[in-house]
């Protein structure tokens, strides 16, 4: 994942497209940011899993400033945050619909044998190891709720 982003980055300042380079860099600098904590941690690099949850946390964060952006009647920075938005969401794995993400939860709780909310913890976790950065796992955790308690 890092050498692809790499490979943008430097398609994007050759084509002299600042927002797309502004946004990559942000990226590139965050990974770096990651791989120095987890080295001071006594950890190798970031893991592939670890970036997608990482880019997953940047689109959350820009999702929130756009929202307050548009609240304060500021569309202009709004729609700059949704273009960068854009422009990580290429690199996280595709996103289930709304039914593929019931059909996931529902074929987990088959195979783990979830019979009630006490197991919500264990369908959550097998979960997040098999669609990290595909679902937003706070709705998700609605619904394994509303389906363990149903």
């Amino acid at each position: 994942m890092r050498d692809t982003i790499n490979a943008a980055l430097k398609a994007a300042t050759l084509a002299k497209d600042k927002g797309r380079t502004g946004t990559l860099r942000l990226i590139a600098a965050a990974i770096k940011d990651r791989d120095i904590a987890a080295r001071g941690a006594g950890t190798g690099e970031a893991t592939d899993s670890e970036l997608i949850d990482l880019l997953a946390k940047m689109v959350k964060q820009r999702l929130e400033s756009a929202k307050i952006y548009d609240d304060n009647g500021r569309p202009e920075l709004a729609a700059q945050e949704r273009a960068e938005i854009a422009v990580i969401e290429e690199y996280l794995p595709k996103q289930l619909g709304e039914s593929e993400a019931k059909a996931a939860i529902e074929k987990i709780i088959a195979e783990t044998g979830a019979s009630g909310i006490r197991d919500m913890g264990k369908v959550m976790a097998e979960l997040k190891a098999r669609h990290a950065g595909q679902m937003d796992f706070s709705k998700a955790s609605a619904a394994v709720k509303a389906a363990l308690a149903g």
